[in-house]
């Protein structure tokens, strides 16, 4: 370019700044007389210098909402900003939008430098005329200035002139595509929804980018007056309002007049989404996934920092999970239930289903609410006997009844059958599930050592289990994702994985946060392997057979007393699933399920449920068996100073008292009067 045309063209921009001045100060004159006078307009010509002098923008800070998604990316809902606010980039927002916009909010918005000044000083003329009734004047830069500079909501005539001010600065440090995106981003849409996106989706269901020429034209024409054209609340009005906007695209030529006619004998086109009736997918996991979300990142940065938060969850999953419910639970006096299933080695939740309806009564997460998990805590007596040491094969007790003070503790325990085995391995008490044996087991580790088991396995300490013998009994409450977690350390050799229900949280601005599980070697795989295989032998022989439906599986049922509940805790070499069922009375009382085992209804549930599992390839196990240990475990002989005194020998007419604590079932079991049990502590708060 030469130098003669760059000094003309160096000329024009000169001699247009001079009339935008001139323009700017006359429009400031002939408000500023309109509203007080020639002597008011005098001073603010002679003010408005010093007045604005140093004045800067203030950045637009809405608060944006968090979106939730499955492990598919799929949305499961969002979590509201003090407004509903999604910002959306320039790409992502269609031109027939911005194209409605401009015809009916600014038509020489692609002309002015920010400033209508024809326009602002007609509207100042005719607020004269009404009497000091507001008319419009205001350009998309001027209504977006009004939102980015502290005080702008203060509406005066020396408001007009400094909002014309700053809108001339700022079409010099945006482009005008800029400056749409940034007003269709900001402006309020009615129903709490600042944006398009928010917009979009609050009246039709839909991405912004998804709208058609229709809705685009309802959207355009709501700023104005939110309330009085509401599509949803006055369909009449928004509608003469969105055919005001055709009319005006038409004449200004973004469609042909004959498309705008077209469309003004359309509907509305409305589809009220999520942002409208607050509906989300998978309530519970979601509200599990917000709690943890606060937990980490605090309740500000939620509720306004519009992360996008992508989560383990498998929708497919838990569809399957409800089916394996609804095939065992399915009248409406039915007993509910809950499942959890996630994978051993990464922690990753995939599945967090229940039976109860969300938001139908309440949003109360039977997976994460406390209950007695009968004997399926048997297990953490199991491990802690062979941590310390023990064979749990050439280690034998007395199956007895135990009425009296032992080791210290008064005890009235006896199985569920009124039968007992006399001397007896305790890999075979397992199978049986033999409260007799399992209360002395827990008497000669201490009710401590299995607590502190019970916690390193996964419960979380805010349990606060009680230390007593009939804690080896299931007597303290726990979720079922505390089992799962906890049981999930067995499939895992040892290793505990916190358990993980986000993967990645997105930032407006910012890396991506990925979220990685926390791991910790707490159980040597030698201790596990030992009791994986007798668990395994429990699912083959033992009381919870009715889920022997592959060849590497290992379990443990659980009942607790006069069957108010029932459970059916098991892993294979990659997953874990524990499934819980009962009646879940919000005032802490029990409803009784007759009949109801660990060993029938919930082993059920969870081979029906995992039967899916196992026929779907995206979860195939790498593991067809459990892994031999790489750290066999030394194991020897205990002889307990409960099994002193003389073998007791059964006899087929012994009897007991009825069982009056947790109790399992066939093949053979027990019940125990234990203390009474604290109140369950507050379940504990998720992470990420």
């Amino acid at each position: 370019m030469s130098r003669s045309r760059q000094a003309r063209q160096a000329r024009r921009r000169e001699q247009r700044r001079g009339r935008r001045w001139r323009g700017l100060m006359g429009v400031g004159i002939g408000v500023a007389v309109l509203g007080g006078g020639a002597a008011a307009g005098g001073l603010a010509i002679h003010s408005m210098g010093q007045s604005l002098e140093g004045t800067k923008l203030q950045e637009i800070k809405l608060g944006q909402n968090t979106r939730i998604y499955d492990k598919n990316g799929t949305a499961l809902g969002y979590i509201a900003a003090n407004t509903n606010r999604t910002e959306v980039r320039s790409g992502q927002i269609p031109q027939v939008l911005k194209d409605a916009t401009v015809a009916i909010e600014d038509k020489r918005f692609y002309k002015h430098d920010g400033v209508d000044y024809y326009r602002m000083f007609g509207a100042a003329v005719k607020d004269l005329e009404a009497g000091g009734k507001r008319q419009g004047g205001s350009t998309i830069t001027m209504q977006l200035v009004k939102n980015l500079h502290k005080g702008g909501r203060v509406r005066s005539y020396s408001r007009k002139i400094q909002e014309a001010y700053l809108a001339y600065q700022y079409e010099k440090k945006y482009s005008k595509d800029q400056i749409l995106t940034q007003y269709l981003n900001g402006t309020f849409y009615g129903h709490n929804s600042i944006g398009v996106q928010a917009a979009s989706e609050t009246y039709f269901g839909k991405r912004v980018s998804k709208l058609s020429l229709i809705q685009a034209a309802v959207l355009a024409g709501l700023p104005q007056a939110p309330s009085d054209y509401d599509p949803l609340s006055h369909p009449k009005a928004a509608k003469a309002r969105r055919n005001l906007v055709l009319q005006a695209m038409g004449e200004q030529g973004y469609i042909p007049m004959a498309k705008a006619k077209r469309a003004m004998k359309a509907g509305l086109g409305l589809r009220p989404g999520k942002a409208y009736t607050g509906a989300k997918k998978q309530g519970f996991f979601f509200d599990y996934v917000r709690q943890g979300l606060i937990n980490r990142f605090g309740a500000r940065a939620v509720r306004q920092g519009g992360l996008r938060v992508y989560t383990t969850i498998d929708p497919e999953l838990q569809t399957d999970a409800t089916e394996a419910i609804k095939s065992q639970l399915y009248s409406s006096d039915s007993p509910s239930a809950a499942i959890v299933m996630m994978d051993s080695r990464t922690g990753r939740i995939r599945a967090m289903q229940s039976s109860a309806t969300y938001g139908a009564n309440s949003q109360f997460n039977l997976a994460t609410a406390t209950r007695q998990p009968g004997s399926t805590f048997k297990t953490f007596v199991l491990t802690r006997f062979v941590e310390d040491g023990h064979d749990p094969y050439s280690t034998a007790y007395v199956s007895r009844p135990l009425k009296g003070t032992f080791g210290g503790y008064a005890l009235d325990v006896q199985t569920y059958s009124h039968s007992y085995k006399g001397r007896i391995p305790v890999a075979q008490a397992l199978l049986s599930s033999d409260n007799s044996v399992f209360v002395q087991m827990t008497i000669d580790l201490t009710p401590a050592k299995v607590a502190e088991t019970a916690y390193e396995m996964g419960v979380p300490k805010s349990r606060a289990l009680r230390e007593y013998p009939s804690l080896g009994l299931g007597s303290s409450e726990v979720s079922v994702l505390d089992m799962a977690t906890a049981y999930s350390t067995l499939s895992n050799g040892g290793w505990r994985v916190t358990p993980l229900s986000v993967l990645k949280v997105e930032r407006p601005r910012g890396k991506p946060i990925i979220i990685k599980p926390r791991r910790e070697k707490v159980l040597s795989d030698g201790v596990t392997s030992v009791v994986t295989k007798i668990l395994h032998n429990n699912v083959t022989g033992g009381t919870g057979t009715s889920a022997n439906i592959a060849p590497a599986i290992a379990g443990k049922t659980g009942t607790t007393e006069d069957y108010t509940d029932a459970w059916f805790a098991a892993y294979t070499p990659c997953y874990t699933t524990v499934v819980w069922v009962g009646y879940p009375n919000a005032d802490g009382t029990r409803r009784t399920m007759p009949g109801v085992t660990g060993g029938s209804i919930p082993a059920a549930i969870w081979a029906n449920f995992m039967k899916k599992v196992f026929d779907n390839p995206a979860y195939k196990c790498r593991y067809a068996d459990f892994p031999e240990p790489q750290d066999p475990a030394s194991l020897s002989a205990y002889s307990s100073t409960l099994t002193k005194a003389p073998d007791y020998n059964p006899e087929p007419t012994t009897t007991a008292p009825a069982p009056q604590t947790p109790t399992e079932t066939s093949p053979g079991g027990g019940g125990a009067t234990p203390q009474a049990p604290a109140a369950p502590a507050p379940a504990p708060a998720p992470t990420p």
